[in-house]
């Protein structure tokens, strides 16, 4: 019997409801193992210009669907569809159409510490959808009374509307909260992640538990490994908050601002997009872009600084990634930069590899490797730290095998210091009833094993 697309969107609808009734409220209880493999796995990657999430199968590094965060063809009439009058529009157009409601760009991600959820968010839209990690569906989207062979099974929940220009999720620790920066104001967004499974799913309001007013331009939030700070950076300042979480005894937080971190001298035009605590917990490190470089600093105490590692002129470092084995202990930097040389003689970004098992104050670059791709951005290793992901912005240069075609990337790296190119992976597109839509301009990606603790947690 051959499965269409229409039965696995069905599928998908049934599981997202299934996810809404069960609600996962044992997060908080998730063991702190990596948990075993159960063939799950998957990668996730949120693609900005076509609003979708490709989802890679790991096992056979190829694509196992697209996840449609767009409102195209839920309607079979114009303005409503994909097409109109056989015309394919700019996606600028599509997306500005009066009665799209779909997302609009499509940036950032994080997993629940279950692994069990992603979060992501609509830049464009003011929102944030979760996604059942489990049966690749949006949670809270419901049956399209319009369905037909001519349209799409689904129509997209309008996932939860929380403010300008949000730009990164992260889950709490304990997975009860869901901070969301605000980078279009100087505030973050606090979800109560069981109440907004339940908004999605149209049973309850009020997901948003309070605003917490910030520095201005907060681009991400991390937590330390233990739950009980807050890290905020900023797109518009040289500046990182520190906030206490101070859960109460149902674990939702109350925080308050412990300090104020000074970057002028690791980043002083202000713009830091990127951080991440490192797997011991003892270190939080920051991507500074336009400063072409990266700092690392104390999680816990005083918060001093540890590292400043220069990456090279216009480097312009997006995530990091830490990559630990019985071979090593490295930070990897994607660099947005482009350069000529790369593989087959073709144009590709790189990634730079820090030894972080250096002393702190002379830890360098001490080497790079060329990502298969053009513009690379997020970084994400499987929980044994033995395969890292690479998602790219740019679509791939005419002449070349995936021409066209934007790329996610995966490396051998059970030797952190001396990767090992596996697969380019083109991500295709999204099959809609009307044509096909491009995935393209990759921003975050999440390596998710359902059920095992995340990075995040």
């Amino acid at each position: 019997m051959q499965v269409t697309r229409r039965d696995v969107l069905k599928l998908a609808a049934v599981g997202a409801l299934g996810s809404v009734a069960g609600i996962r409220p044992a997060m908080a209880g998730v063991p702190m193992g990596k948990g075993a493999d159960s063939g799950e796995d998957r990668v996730f990657i949120c693609n900005e210009d076509s609003n979708t999430l490709t989802v890679i199968n790991p096992y056979s590094n190829t694509v196992d669907t697209t996840i449609n965060l767009t409102s195209f063809d839920e309607d079979p009439r114009p303005p409503f569809r994909f097409v109109t009058g056989g015309v394919v529009p700019t996606h600028a157009a599509m997306v500005n159409k009066p009665l799209y409601h779909g997302a609009i760009s499509i940036h950032g991600a994080a997993p629940s510490p279950d692994s069990g959820l992603i979060a992501t968010t609509g830049r464009g839209s003011s929102n944030v959808y979760l996604i059942d990690a489990r049966t690749r569906s949006v949670i809270g989207n419901v049956a399209n009374p319009q369905a037909s062979d001519k349209t799409s099974a689904q129509r997209l929940s309008s996932g939860i509307l929380i403010g300008r220009e949000p730009h990164e999720p992260t889950f709490t620790r304990n997975g009860k909260e869901l901070w969301v920066t605000l980078r279009g104001e100087n505030r973050i967004v606090i979800l109560d992640v069981e109440r907004a499974l339940k908004q999605v799913g149209g049973k309850e309001a009020g997901a948003v538990r309070q605003y917490l007013d910030t520095l201005n331009g907060p681009a991400q939030v991390w937590f330390s490994t233990d739950g009980k700070l807050a890290f905020v950076i900023s797109q518009k300042l040289s500046k990182v908050q520190v906030f206490h979480v101070n859960a109460d005894r149902h674990g939702y937080s109350r925080p308050k601002l412990k300090t104020t971190l000074d970057l002028k001298a690791q980043d002083p035009f202000g713009f830091t997009p990127f951080q991440k605590t490192t797997p011991d917990g003892k270190e939080v490190w920051f991507s500074h872009k336009l400063a072409d470089s990266v700092s690392a600093w104390e999680a816990s105490g005083d918060h001093r600084v540890l590292s400043h590692v220069h990456l090279g002129k216009l480097a312009r470092p997006n995530h990091v990634e830490f990559v630990e084995n019985a071979n090593g202990r490295a930070v990897y930097a994607s660099l947005a930069r482009v350069d000529d040389g790369g593989p087959g003689g073709v144009a590709s970004s790189q990634i730079a590899i820090i030894d972080r098992s250096a002393p702190a104050g002379s830890r360098q670059v001490v080497g790079s490797f060329f990502t298969h791709g053009r513009e690379s951005h997020g970084l994400w290793t499987n929980p044994e730290g033995t395969r890292l992901y690479v998602a790219h912005e740019q679509d791939e240069l005419p002449g070349t095998p995936a021409e066209g075609q934007t790329v996610c990337s995966v490396f051998d790296v059970s030797d952190p210091f001396k990767p090992g190119f596996l697969a380019q992976i083109p991500i295709g597109n999204l099959d809609l009833p009307s044509g096909k839509l491009r995935n393209k301009k990759s921003i975050n990606l999440v390596y998710v094993r359902p059920g095992a603790r995340s990075q995040a947690g």
